[in-house]
């Protein structure tokens, strides 16, 4: 892989990247709150699920399916993905995120050059999703599927480490052990997604969706899911 393509990616991996992720914990706020991941074993062991359970299922397939239908120009094959991972968000926040977070993700690639502008008007002329925004931006750095899924995870795994850092809370160390056993398990579940057909693709997460609703109107929150 060439250096730009590598730099490309750390740079879409980055929490600095200015798509609002850091406001997001994907519920894991509700289950701190109702004492399923109230000490750093148990927020650990949650993500690390979340990671096997609904990532590798669900967004990281997307994406791995959605960066050759960009370099092909598939048109049509990215509007489908892109509504697949609209109608699996199972609750307004959940699909708010996605929403937010790729809207902000075409902006940046409009001022960054690497998108063509006809690509980003096949997103902006639906209600563009996360995961398919970043395949379009990891698509044009040629870099392998593979290593854009690893981007994905591990811009993931860092977000919901300082979403578990704030909402437990934890330490600084705590958080370094957590992102360690996140990063332990991101290839296997990379392995699964790239295994994933349109036939197998599944969001089946019901406990998410039970407490993203409950998130919803929750009386004391720092993260918008």
């Amino acid at each position: 892989m060439l250096d730009s393509s590598l730099m490309q990616l750390m740079w879409l991996a980055s929490p600095a990247l200015p798509i609002g992720g850091f406001s997001y914990s994907e519920c894991l706020e509700a289950a701190v709150d109702s004492a399923r991941a109230a000490t750093e074993s148990e927020a650990s062991a949650w993500l690390v699920d979340q990671l096997h359970l609904s990532l590798s299922r669900s967004d990281l397939p997307a994406v791995a399916q959605a960066i050759p239908a960009w370099r092909d120009g598939d048109n049509a094959r990215i509007a489908t993905l892109n509504a697949w991972v609209l109608q699996t968000r199972e609750s307004s926040e959940l699909r708010a995120q996605t929403e937010q977070m790729g809207k902000s993700l075409l902006e940046w690639l409009r001022n960054h050059t690497t998108a063509k502008p006809a690509q980003i008007a096949v997103l902006a002329g639906q209600a563009p999703t996360y995961p398919i925004a970043f395949a379009l931006a990891a698509s044009a750095t040629q870099a392998p599927v593979r290593e854009c899924l690893l981007a994905y995870a591990f811009g993931w795994a860092e977000n919901m480490t300082q979403a578990a850092i704030k909402s437990v809370p934890l330490g600084q160390s705590a958080g370094q052990r957590i992102l360690s056993a996140l990063t332990a398990e991101i290839p296997a579940a990379i392995d699964h997604a790239l295994s994933v057909t349109d036939d197998n693709r599944q969001a089946f997460t019901p406990m998410l969706a039970i407490l993203s609703a409950q998130h919803e109107v929750q009386y004391s929150r720092l993260f918008r899911s």
